[in-house]
């Protein structure tokens, strides 16, 4: 049944299972069958120019998709990780390094280089010149969990 399908559709057979992999994408959660089903229409468009040629047997078919859903795949993911969106919360996932220019009152005294404020209901750690407890202090630089401090 499914060849014979093939055989009547002949080079549409690439674009229809192109036009499903696009239509399961959107019913299935990710973005990953787009590549796929893209690179089955661009053989299906290859299938156009080549159908009546010799050489384009169902096998050439077959490596000539696999190469173009990793070519493809490999594509739209750089394309995607790469393309730098502004974004109206650009510390979103990185909270220490939103607090860099808010100031806070030290809520253990800094000794030996290291004390801890408390900012929203959470306790950082600073490391900054030796203060005494209750000192108003900025923040100059964050390292992950680590808050750099110097007085105001």
């Amino acid at each position: 049944m499914f060849d014979s399908l093939v055989v009547e559709l002949g080079p549409w057979s690439w674009w229809l299972v192109g036009l499903v992999l696009l239509a399961a994408e959107l019913i299935l959660p990710g973005f990953f069958l787009v590549w796929i089903g893209l690179a089955a229409i661009i053989v299906g468009a290859l299938s156009l120019l080549f159908w009546t040629s010799a050489f384009w047997v169902w096998q050439v078919q077959g490596l000539v998709f696999a190469a173009t859903a990793v070519i493809v795949t490999l594509l739209g993911r750089r394309y995607l990780y790469n393309n730098n969106q502004v974004t109206d919360e650009p510390f979103l996932n990185q909270r220490s390094a939103g607090l860099v220019g808010r100031t806070a009152t030290l809520d253990q005294p800094i000794k030996e280089g290291r004390g801890r404020v408390r900012l929203n209901d959470t306790y950082w750690t600073v490391s900054g010149p030796d203060l005494p407890v209750g000192t108003r202090v900025k923040i100059v630089a964050s390292n992950g969990r680590e808050l750099t401090v110097e007085p105001v």
